[in-house]
């Protein structure tokens, strides 16, 4: 009876478990700020990859639009940080966000971090993985309204649903990727990017404003 009992008690320790895994994002401070423009800064980069930074931020402004926002175009902003002598991603996001939103005039700020690009080599199979992390943060009050973190990588299987729509697309465009190594990582980067920035993943950043009412609801 007792070895029933204990039993018992471990798989409902595992399913509670389990549930808090689950657990979903508390948008209550990004449903009160309604944002409906973002700034992108350069992301840091924490990866091997010299061109990790500007070839994801060069994919942000597509899956950021298409989720309903104004995205400053990222072109018009690195060369507003240049001309003020700002080149090095870490110095662009510890400027203040009073700065940033006099300059600007963004409602929010998105703060992204490059942790993982470019290719490892295995014996018999390479694998190019891209890992991102994002924040995005009120530009007047300093509240933090979302975060997210995604991963995507060349030796994901046709099988995976990936969750959906966002899922299906990430298959189709790792079965079209090239094989030099320099263009793979670009493109794995482009579906990490769709992953982090569209409202279809698990926990994805709210539809903005330009949003079709469907997709709001």
């Amino acid at each position: 009876m007792k070895s029933i009992l204990s039993l018992t008690l471990v798989l409902l320790i595992s399913l509670l478990t389990g549930c808090a895994t689950q657990s979903t994002y508390d948008y209550t401070a990004f449903r009160e700020s309604k944002p409906r423009s973002i700034l992108v800064l350069p992301p840091v980069n924490d990866s091997l990859e010299v061109g990790a930074s500007y070839s994801f931020l060069s994919q942000v402004s597509y899956p950021l639009a298409e989720s309903g926002y104004y995205v400053f175009p990222v072109a018009v902003a690195e060369e507003t940080f240049r001309e003020n002598g700002l080149t090095d991603p870490q110095e662009i996001h510890a400027l203040p966000l009073e700065k940033l939103n006099e300059v600007f005039g963004a409602d929010s700020v998105m703060y992204i971090k490059v942790t993982q690009y470019g290719t490892s080599y295995q014996i018999i199979a390479s694998d190019t993985r891209v890992t991102a992390e994002a924040s995005l943060v009120d530009s007047r009050s300093g509240q933090l309204l979302w975060k997210g973190a995604a991963t995507a990588s060349s030796t994901e299987q046709s099988n995976n649903n990936g969750g959906g729509l966002v899922g299906m697309l990430v298959v189709a465009l790792v079965d079209q990727v090239i094989n030099t190594t320099t263009e793979r990582s670009h493109q794995i980067a482009g579906l990490t990017s769709m992953r982090l920035l569209t409202t279809h993943g698990v926990n994805g950043i709210l539809p903005g404003p330009r949003a079709p009412a469907l997709q709001r609801q």
